[in-house]
């Protein structure tokens, strides 16, 4: 799918550089890779200190060996 959008010239080049990539469109996928990654891991962040758990629950026990 083509896509016409006005970038920061001065950013995408300084972020080609920085990550190695030999194209634009690389240099952009990584940055959108990237930038999902980051807020899926914040919302991980987010639940720290919300979720209850037992103490004494024996995770092992429930592992299977097949």
């Amino acid at each position: 799918m083509a896509t016409n959008l006005a970038i920061d010239e001065k950013l995408l080049i300084e972020a080609q550089k920085i990550g190695g990539h030999k194209t634009k469109k690389e240099t952009v996928n990584q940055a959108l890779k990237e930038y999902i990654q980051r807020r899926k891991q914040s919302e991980v962040i987010s639940l720290f200190g919300k979720i209850k758990y037992e103490k004494d629950y024996d995770y092992k026990r429930h592992r299977s060996r097949s």
